[in-house]
């Protein structure tokens, strides 16, 4: 009994000891985190409130002062006449007129797929698959090929339509009515008379509120962030997306180019347009955090 008593409190420190490696690691992987992520967006942040000299001279994560954020954004937005926010304004029309087509396509066609047995079915799922995975640049130059047979490069369309068919979304959608969906369900509601168009809108199309959110918002960060596709389609600079209107503000910053002349500007302004430009996709990530967790677990098991 004594011998009992005295063993044990040396029980916690064995228990404080055997789980010293693992605490040390999530440790270090929370400092690798904060070093390579968080201090840049937090420097990325505090750089718009800061003058030019202030940004080269003062603490890189000191505060400059609501004033000098209030001049950037004014330097900002007289840049070309408005241009970053008519940058904006585009990025907003392709965005959402892209994410309004891949919602119409995307999940009435992983629903099919999930659905209906047909010949070269298991071939339409490789491709969708196999494009799904193909990095984006290397498919530039067919859909440029492609968009210049019809007479289509220069247009908005020559972006929207490429971004409106969303492979990733139609193979999601076609995961989730696989296995998330109960199939008798829906053979109920077809026994009691309903059309399989029917079934689809009535009982499918509500139960895939979740993949329905989770695709929308994939699909729009998607386009919203797209770079390369938008710089080989759009020649004009009044047709720009947000993302290489940031690209040729970069060019116009005298630091990185001596030969820009009047057209300079400094590079807090160029921190402040790359906030405005991440600030919708963050926005809607906050609004949509509920509905992206629930689409993210949706299918996790099979009913």
């Amino acid at each position: 009994m004594s011998r009992t008593l005295h063993r044990a409190p040396d029980r916690p420190r064995r228990s404080v000891v055997r789980h010293l490696p693992s605490r040390l690691l999530a440790g270090s992987v929370l400092v690798v985190f904060v070093v390579f992520f968080v201090l840049p967006v937090l420097w990325l942040v505090l750089a718009a409130t800061k003058t030019d000299q202030q940004l080269v001279h003062d603490n890189p994560l000191s505060f400059g002062s609501w004033h000098a954020l209030e001049a950037n954004w004014h330097a900002l937005t007289a840049f070309q006449d408005d241009a970053v926010l008519l940058w904006l304004r585009n990025s907003a029309l392709y965005s959402v007129i892209s994410l309004a087509i891949t919602l119409c396509v995307a999940v009435p066609a992983g629903y099919a797929l999930a659905m209906t047995e047909f010949r070269g079915r298991r071939a339409l799922l490789i491709a969708t698959l196999v494009v799904m995975l193909m990095p984006n640049a290397t498919l530039v130059v067919p859909l440029f090929l492609e968009l210049n047979a019809v007479r289509l490069i220069g247009t908005m369309w020559s972006i929207i339509l490429p971004y409106a068919f969303y492979p990733f979304g139609v193979y999601l959608t076609y995961i989730y009515f696989t296995t998330a969906v109960p199939k008798d369900l829906l053979a109920a509601a077809r026994m009691d008379g309903c059309s399989e168009f029917g079934v689809f809108r009535h009982i499918a199309l509500p139960l895939a509120t979740p993949v329905i959110a989770l695709v929308g918002f994939f699909s729009f960060v998607t386009n919203w962030t797209n770079y390369f596709l938008p710089y080989v389609m759009l020649p004009e600079s009044d047709q720009m997306p947000i993302q290489v209107g940031v690209g040729s503000l970069l060019s116009s910053v005298p630091q990185f180019n001596p030969t820009v002349g009047d057209l300079a500007i400094e590079r807090p302004q160029l921190a402040l347009a790359t906030l405005v430009a991440i600030t919708p996709v963050l926005v809607v990530f906050l609004f949509a955090q509920r509905f992206l967790v629930s689409g993210m677990l949706a299918g996790a098991t099979k009913e």
